[in-house]
Protein backbone atom coordinates (compact mmCIF):
# COMPACT_ATOMS: atom_id res chain seq x y z
CA UNK A 1 0.00 0.00 0.00
CA UNK A 2 1.29 3.30 -0.68
CA UNK A 3 2.56 6.03 1.43
CA UNK A 4 0.38 8.59 2.03
CA UNK A 5 -2.67 10.37 0.85
CA UNK A 6 -3.99 9.45 -2.11
CA UNK A 7 -3.99 12.36 -4.73
CA UNK A 8 -7.55 14.24 -4.98
CA UNK A 9 -9.95 12.28 -7.66
CA UNK A 10 -11.62 15.41 -8.55
CA UNK A 11 -14.51 13.33 -8.66
CA UNK A 12 -17.17 16.64 -7.78
CA UNK A 13 -15.57 18.80 -10.68
CA UNK A 14 -16.24 15.78 -12.74
CA UNK A 15 -20.01 15.07 -11.92
CA UNK A 16 -20.36 18.90 -12.46
CA UNK A 17 -18.96 18.58 -15.79
CA UNK A 18 -20.89 15.56 -16.74
CA UNK A 19 -23.73 17.95 -15.65
CA UNK A 20 -22.59 20.27 -18.49
CA UNK A 21 -21.02 18.43 -20.72
CA UNK A 22 -21.98 14.98 -21.13
CA UNK A 23 -19.46 13.87 -23.66
CA UNK A 24 -16.67 15.05 -21.82
CA UNK A 25 -17.86 14.53 -18.29
CA UNK A 26 -18.10 11.12 -18.81
CA UNK A 27 -14.83 9.94 -18.74
CA UNK A 28 -14.25 12.26 -16.45
CA UNK A 29 -16.42 10.36 -14.17
CA UNK A 30 -14.40 6.91 -15.30
CA UNK A 31 -10.75 8.46 -14.20
CA UNK A 32 -11.88 9.89 -11.01
CA UNK A 33 -13.71 6.74 -10.00
CA UNK A 34 -10.71 4.94 -10.97
CA UNK A 35 -7.75 7.26 -8.79
CA UNK A 36 -8.39 5.47 -5.31
CA UNK A 37 -8.66 1.82 -6.73
CA UNK A 38 -5.28 2.55 -8.61
CA UNK A 39 -3.95 3.80 -5.31
CA UNK A 40 -4.92 1.55 -3.37
CA UNK A 41 -3.90 -1.72 -5.39
CA UNK A 42 -0.23 0.29 -5.25
CA UNK A 43 -0.21 2.07 -8.34
CA UNK A 44 0.36 5.39 -7.75
CA UNK A 45 1.64 6.57 -10.84
CA UNK A 46 -1.72 5.28 -12.49
CA UNK A 47 -3.59 7.18 -9.88
CA UNK A 48 -1.80 10.18 -10.47
CA UNK A 49 -2.17 10.07 -13.72
CA UNK A 50 -5.83 9.19 -13.75
CA UNK A 51 -6.46 12.15 -11.32
CA UNK A 52 -4.65 14.47 -14.14
CA UNK A 53 -6.56 13.09 -16.79
CA UNK A 54 -10.31 13.35 -14.95
CA UNK A 55 -9.42 16.89 -13.76
CA UNK A 56 -8.91 17.85 -17.55
CA UNK A 57 -11.67 16.36 -19.14
CA UNK A 58 -13.86 17.94 -16.06
CA UNK A 59 -12.41 21.44 -16.64
CA UNK A 60 -13.00 20.74 -20.38
CA UNK A 61 -16.34 19.89 -19.65
CA UNK A 62 -17.17 23.19 -17.51
CA UNK A 63 -15.98 25.36 -19.63
CA UNK A 64 -17.80 24.09 -23.14
CA UNK A 65 -20.68 24.17 -20.89
CA UNK A 66 -20.18 27.20 -19.71
CA UNK A 67 -20.02 29.17 -22.98
CA UNK A 68 -22.40 27.06 -24.57
CA UNK A 69 -24.51 28.46 -21.66
CA UNK A 70 -23.85 31.84 -22.53
CA UNK A 71 -23.97 31.84 -26.20
CA UNK A 72 -27.89 30.27 -25.68
CA UNK A 73 -28.01 32.74 -23.47
CA UNK A 74 -26.72 35.65 -25.82
CA UNK A 75 -28.97 34.54 -28.68
CA UNK A 76 -32.20 34.24 -26.35
CA UNK A 77 -31.47 37.86 -25.39
CA UNK A 78 -31.19 38.85 -28.84
CA UNK A 79 -34.17 37.04 -30.02
CA UNK A 80 -36.13 38.70 -27.57
CA UNK A 81 -35.09 42.20 -28.38
CA UNK A 82 -35.53 41.95 -32.05
CA UNK A 83 -39.26 40.18 -31.72
CA UNK A 84 -41.74 42.49 -33.78
CA UNK A 85 -43.64 44.43 -31.53
CA UNK A 86 -46.05 46.26 -33.87
CA UNK A 87 -49.68 45.81 -34.27
CA UNK A 88 -49.29 44.78 -37.90
CA UNK A 89 -51.19 47.35 -39.29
Amino acid sequence: MPAGPPPNNNLVMAILGLLCCWPLGIPAVVFAAQVNGKWNGGDQAGAIESAAKAKKFATIALVLGIIGTLIYIALFAMGAMNADTSTGM
